[in-house]
């Protein structure tokens, strides 16, 4: 789903695992202090080494060490800071910023190493306040920096189908649209996941810098629960672009609708959940309007759509000419225009000709009650024709196999 504007205000998000933090580590210019117990003078910036360079903190005293200098400016937004002790265990640690955010992290099983688990806001000042408890006592630390400032036009907004909380058909593929160019893909797929209850394999497939698709090995399983992660905030996006934001979003898989047409005999058998509920008289393309055969998925629906033939190449005023106002029961199959839907005109044909342009014509009354049924995300499986569907004509990730779909991942 593809944004009209791109939108100004950030939002800050956590979700990183620390497997990939481990990579990012480094960052910024490190700093290694041995910090002063609470009671020395000068606490508010406490572990600077004495000027020979010998610490003047007793031994037993953690010592910090912070991956990103004090007082750093331009500090890039894909750093992951890191604040790790020796001598001691680390107790507090807090980063924030002057713009009022906190940044998310978790501290390692042997309170050794605290870790960011999101990258910084652009051009913002941060305080690094944490506190560790050693032999000698508990040691505090405390530094500033600043992230480097940038603008929209160096950051990359991520758009995600389905949405939040939607309810879609075992066919639907997880789909992120970006508004600008990924050059990375292999540096953001490792922050972009797709979990299910029940687990189900799967795959990225990029089809190009600025959509990347997920789906499983085979159709979602009825009633599976789906969480996506795009966790891409500050992710290097390669050319001097960055991500923008985090998306979180989870959606549930419906009913197992398939709708299985073959265009020789002219019918169309629904089923849901393996059970045939149906079976429809239909009318698809006719010669030099063939319709394709192939899996298709359910895009979008509406209850009355203007259908007009100059919008899929037919010239206005020749022999093939249509503008139809008010469609009903339209059900968007691919970018190319391919429709199933209501087409009262044809009555006579369906079930035993081809005679439309390309799309499934039916009954008023049998294009009703399927629309009722359907939802984005359901598959209809077409057959009886020698045109194929193509790969990327709509939500057509059902026509690779699992293994050529893979192949598309950068990982």
């Amino acid at each position: 789903m593809s944004l009209s504007s791109r939108p100004a205000p950030r939002v800050l998000a956590a979700g990183l695992t620390l497997a990939a933090l481990a990579a990012l580590a480094g960052c910024g210019g490190g700093t290694t202090d041995r910090a002063l117990p609470p009671s020395s003078s000068g606490a508010a910036d406490a572990g600077a080494p004495s000027p020979d360079g010998a610490s003047s903190a007793p031994a037993g005293t953690p010592a910090f060490e912070v991956n990103v200098a004090r007082k750093a400016t331009d500090v890039p937004v894909s750093t992951r800071v890191s604040v790790a002790v020796t001598d001691g265990t680390l107790g507090d640690v807090e980063v924030s910023g002057s713009d009022g955010s906190v940044l998310p992290g978790e501290t390692d099983g042997a309170g050794a190493t605290w870790t960011a688990t999101d990258g910084l806001e652009p051009g913002v000042k941060y305080t690094v306040a944490a506190t560790a408890t050693g032999e000698a006592g508990e040691a505090s630390w405390r530094s500033v920096f600043t992230s480097q400032d940038l603008t929209l036009d160096q950051q990359t907004f991520p758009s995600v189908a389905p949405l939040d909380g939607e309810t879609v058909g075992v066919g639907m593929p997880v789909i992120v649209t970006f508004d600008l160019p990924v050059s990375d893909h292999a540096e953001f797929e490792r922050h972009m996941s797709v979990s299910s209850v029940p687990a189900q394999k799967g795959s990225w497939y990029w089809l190009s810098d600025t959509e990347a698709h997920w789906r499983p090995a085979s159709y979602w399983k009825a009633g599976s629960k789906v969480s996506v992660d795009i966790d891409i905030n500050g992710v290097d996006a390669g050319d001097g672009l960055y991500g923008q934001e985090n998306r979180d979003i989870d959606f549930t898989v419906g009913d197992a609708h398939i709708y299985r047409v073959d265009a020789e005999t002219h019918q169309m058998k629904v089923f849901s959940n393996g059970k045939l509920l149906r079976t429809l008289p239909i009318t698809t393309g006719k010669p030099g309007f063939v319709t394709r055969s192939g899996v298709k998925v359910i895009m979008e629906k509406f209850e009355s759509r203007r259908m007009n033939s100059e919008t899929v190449g037919i010239p206005a005023g020749s022999a093939e000419s249509y503008d139809i106002d008010d469609v009903q029961y339209a059900m968007r199959l691919t970018n190319s225009g391919e429709f199933i839907h209501a087409a009262p005109w044809s009555v006579a044909s369906q079930g035993v000709a081809n005679v439309s342009h390309g799309c499934t014509g039916m009954s008023v009354d049998n294009a009703r009650w399927l629309f009722d049924l359907s939802r984005r995300g359901d598959v209809v499986e077409y057959t009886g024709t020698d045109r194929p569907m193509e790969f990327d004509n709509g939500y057509g990730d059902w026509n690779k196999s699992f293994k050529a779909y893979s192949a598309g991942s950068a990982l």
